[in-house]
């Protein structure tokens, strides 16, 4: 190694902890012109985590497999690098270094050495002191791994590269106010005309540029208007109006939307051409009642789907409470509370059949849902379903392309979640399958997302989520 110190002060090295190879096997071709350096305390603590079916064991065991194939592909010996260019095909130009000696450094007394962790911070210091002229920087996403370098006086950074957004305030919300100013600017050559209920206006000017497909507008005042965009075709927009499911008329399984962003929500729960659905929001806002109603009417009234499949991430809030018995739809009975809750909700508005009524109803609707597990899901094709994965933010992009392919023809899939409530380690707003889809999705053609505002639980849970 060297030989290489004579590189330019630009091209760093970045010495990988063990988590960002179990949360990211592909981090290895992320780091562009710069070098890699893997500790053999990092080669270890991969070994002891490969075993088992957990996400964390399937990641160190892809980690270890292309470590292997860079490896082996490689003309030249370990100690000088191995080229990641061709393995990478092009993503990475830099090189990696696999610990080939015995590396001792005197640690501080407050650090014990059997620690893993601290193994790898001496490999740090040991290479900082040899590559004095060249930046040094260990990757981690363990934060107290990172304020002990610090705290050495080493460089530590967490691996960034999986962040869709550095700040979630950036998240695309799915709606845009137009101003007064809007329609002066690119209304020169509209053109409107109906089709059945809804109004039609095609625009063409330079506001029309940064409007996405499926996004939605709105205008108050005296002629307040709510709308879509439905068609985009270089600087010319098809803007549709909406369904007003906030009149009782348009109903959805007896449930109104009580404020903007709800009806936006219901307009694409209720469409057929939008395939994929995120909606986003704290506590009491309505995702999961709006869902479920949209979904009770489209597969017991329209029978556009044949039934409701609802999944969500099992990672307890509090301590676990130990395995649970039963069948797969049992043990997830207790993870379920809020389909629950929001079925008691909905089937107080199916009429006046008095107890009878309701309990027949409710029997009903319980034939059509089904409840699974994340962890069978894999292979599956889900054809005509109405599949609802709640809790969405605790996925990782990896475990949401895995559920959202299991779509087949005729099967809408639905993403409810929180990003502000994620209680999955190593996952971050930035980081999120919820963040990493609504981002991706933006502006395809039978996809839409919305942001809702407005809590409509109760005043307490309004103010409760505003105040702690």
């Amino acid at each position: 190694m060297a030989k290489r110190s004579a590189r330019t002060p630009a091209n760093k090295l970045f010495i990988l902890d063990t988590n960002v190879l179990m949360h990211d096997p592909t981090s290895l071709f992320r780091f562009e012109e710069h070098d890699l350096f893997i500790p053999m305390m990092t080669l270890e603590e991969l070994d002891a985590n490969k075993k088992g079916m957990s996400e964390v064991a399937r990641n160190a065991r892809q980690a270890s497999r292309m470590m292997d194939e860079i490896v082996s592909t490689s003309a030249h010996g370990i100690r000088d690098g191995i080229a990641l260019e061709e393995p990478s095909r092009g993503l990475a130009t830099g090189k990696l270094f696999l610990q080939t000696e015995a590396i001792r450094v005197e640690l501080p007394d407050a650090l014990p050495t059997v620690k893993g962790d601290n193994q790898i911070i001496a490999v740090a210091m040991h290479l900082a002191e040899r590559f004095e002229k060249r930046p040094v920087i260990l990757v981690s996403k363990d934060i107290n791994m990172r304020i002990k370098a610090r705290a050495l006086g080493l460089e530590a950074q967490d691996y960034f590269n999986d962040k869709v957004l550095e700040d979630s305030d950036l998240l695309y919300t799915g709606s845009r106010e137009l101003s007064a100013e809007f329609w002066e600017a690119n209304g020169k050559d509209m053109e409107s005309w109906k089709e059945e209920s809804h109004t039609c206006y095609r625009l063409k000017g330079p506001g029309t540029a940064e409007l996405l497909i499926n996004e939605f507008l709105w205008q108050d005042g005296p002629a307040p208007l709510q709308a879509w965009v439905r068609e985009k075709n270089g600087k010319s927009v098809l803007i549709r109006t909406l369904t007003d499911y906030s009149h009782t008329r348009h109903s959805v399984w007896g449930i109104t939307a009580r404020n903007r962003e709800q009806n936006f929500a219901l307009n694409l729960l209720m469409d057929p051409e939008i395939d994929f659905v995120t909606l986003l929001g704290q506590a009491g806002t309505g995702k999961t009642l709006l869902t479920l109603a949209a979904a009770l009417t489209q597969v017991l009234e329209s029978k556009r789907y044949s039934e409701i499949i609802m999944t969500r991430v099992t990672v307890p809030v509090g301590e676990d409470i130990g395995f649970l018995p039963g069948s797969e739809e049992e043990k997830m009975a207790p993870w379920m509370g809020a389909l629950e809750d929001n079925l008691d909700v909905l089937n107080g508005t199916t009429g006046e059949g008095g107890d009878w009524g309701r309990a027949a109803t409710r029997d009903l609707i319980r034939s059509r849902i089904k409840i699974k597990s994340l962890n069978f899901m894999r292979g599956r094709t889900f054809i005509n379903k109405f599949l609802i994965i709640d809790e969405a933010q605790n996925l990782t992009p990896k475990q949401m392309k895995t559920l959202i392919t299991r779509a087949g023809p005729g099967t809408k899939v639905v993403c409810l979640g929180n990003i502000a409530q994620i209680d999955t380690p190593y996952l971050t707003e930035g980081s999120s399958g919820l963040t990493f889809v609504v981002d991706r999705f933006k502006g395809w053609a039978h996809s839409g997302h919305i942001t809702l505002q407005r809590g409509e639980r109760s005043r307490l849970a309004d103010h409760a989520a505003e105040v702690l």
